[in-house]
């Protein structure tokens, strides 16, 4: 493999091209691990940015893959429909929340919740209003492109050097109550207080349920969600819910609304759609908010990807869903749970650490100081792991299949590492 040629031309993600860190030449992937050109193997903790939850190269998703392929890789979307996106399409309004009925397929989680604000600002203008501003939370994150940077942090995240280009949207302060404590009703208090004197320019509420994830993988209570959805409700306002991170199993429930109970206006989905095969996200909606969207002016809702509907990406998603309405999940996010509980608790004895906290098969080690990331990075992989922290954050998100000794083997690597100095920057 030539590194050198990658070092100096390859732009990877989050990283200089002055000062490029190291990257690690992966040759294969099967199961739990990843397989280095050199040989080494490593239990994967990330599950590819939280994606390949049914781990790597699995055969019932080769499968679709290597049928769908001899049909057709990719046909467009506009005036043609084919049976994967049916299939899809089908499985997700029989799997989401009941009353989400209207499936717009697109190309990543970015582009999922652009097209989520898309759909809000559309339907108050067919309702003869413009109303530009979205509510949304502080320490959230909702990806990459403009208008999803737009409802992210702009102090506290990676776009805070966007801030003056971006959009000017309304933040309230991110509830406290962790998953596991006793609710406290102040709270909801930023968030009442600002929709109460701006509801009327609002289009719509959006955050992550559950679970705020690269904003600072917070992990907050149900009742917090439970009161937004009454908020909404009273002031007649849209809730969008970003599950690209959470769902589809992450959280122990198929989506990390149903901890609360709570049924959103406008889902986003993405990330392990397509058990991490392939680049494919979706929007789900009501049949009242797609109808007022195509009742205005446009008469439609105005966005097409070009590679909208993907048959081979949609093909791969719909093998997923299959082996996600099989069940295992359920218990396999609940098996990695109980070794989150019972292993990360100790790592608070180290004077490093300031909070661990888990759910389902998401773990998380927040520490004092800021990783060093290059050296951090080289140690887990001498350990045989593949645990990618930022910032305060050593996180864990491995694939369902994982098994306890796959969980001790990384949360040992993490306790090995937070003792070593030169992992950390002053």
């Amino acid at each position: 493999m030539d590194l050198e040629f990658d070092q100096k031309h390859v732009w990877h993600p989050y990283t200089s091209t002055i000062s490029p860190l190291k990257c690690y030449p992966a040759s294969s992937a099967k199961g739990v691990h990843i397989e280095l050109e050199d040989g080494r193997q490593l239990i994967d903790g990330m599950s590819s940015w939280w994606s390949a939850i049914h781990g790597y190269n699995h055969p019932t998703l080769n499968e679709a893959a290597h049928a769908q392929i001899d049909r057709m890789s990719h046909v467009m979307f506009g005036g043609i429909t084919h049976q994967p996106a049916i299939d899809l399409c089908k499985s997700l309004v029989e799997m989401t929340p009941k009353g989400l009925e209207q499936v717009f397929l697109a190309d990543s989680g970015s582009v999922a919740v652009e097209v989520s604000l898309k759909m809000a600002l559309q339907y108050w203008h067919a309702k003869g209003e413009k109303r530009s501003k979205f509510l949304t939370l502080r320490d959230g994150y909702h990806g990459d492109t403009f208008a999803a940077m737009s409802v992210t942090d702009p102090d506290n995240s990676m776009h805070s050097l966007y801030k003056g280009f971006l959009p000017e949207h309304i933040f309230a302060t991110s509830p406290n109550t962790g998953f596991w404590d006793n609710w406290n009703p102040e709270d909801i208090e930023d968030l009442e207080h600002k929709l109460e004197h701006n509801h009327k320019e609002v289009a719509a509420v959006i955050l992550e349920p559950i679970v705020q994830g690269a904003g600072g993988m917070r992990i907050y209570h149900p009742e917090y969600l439970k009161r937004v959805r009454k908020l909404c409700d009273q002031y007649g306002l849209l809730l969008i819910l970003d599950e690209i991170a959470t769902g589809f199993g992450r959280t122990g429930k198929l989506f990390a609304c149903e901890h609360a109970e709570v049924v959103p206006d406008i889902l986003c989905v993405g990330k392990a759609l397509t058990g991490g095969y392939m680049t494919l996200s979706a929007t789900i909606t009501t049949k009242h908010v797609a109808d007022t969207v195509c009742s205005g002016e446009a008469g439609c809702f105005m966005h097409g990807p070009t590679f909208m509907g993907n048959p081979l990406a949609c093909a791969v998603a719909s093998a997923s869903m299959s082996l996600l309405k099989q069940g295992n999940w359920k218990s396999q996010t609940h098996n990695i749970e109980s070794s989150f509980a019972r292993l990360l608790p100790a790592l608070l004895q180290n004077e490093r650490v300031r909070d661990v906290r888990w759910l389902g098969a998401i773990g998380v080690v927040e520490t004092k100081q800021p990783v060093n990331m290059e050296a951090i990075q080289k140690r887990f992989v001498e350990q045989g792991v593949w645990i990618r922290p930022f910032g305060k954050l050593i996180y864990m998100m491995p694939p369902f299949i994982s098994e306890a000794h796959h969980i001790k083997r990384l949360i040992d690597a993490i306790a090995q590492v937070i003792t070593e100095d030169d992992c950390f920057l002053d």
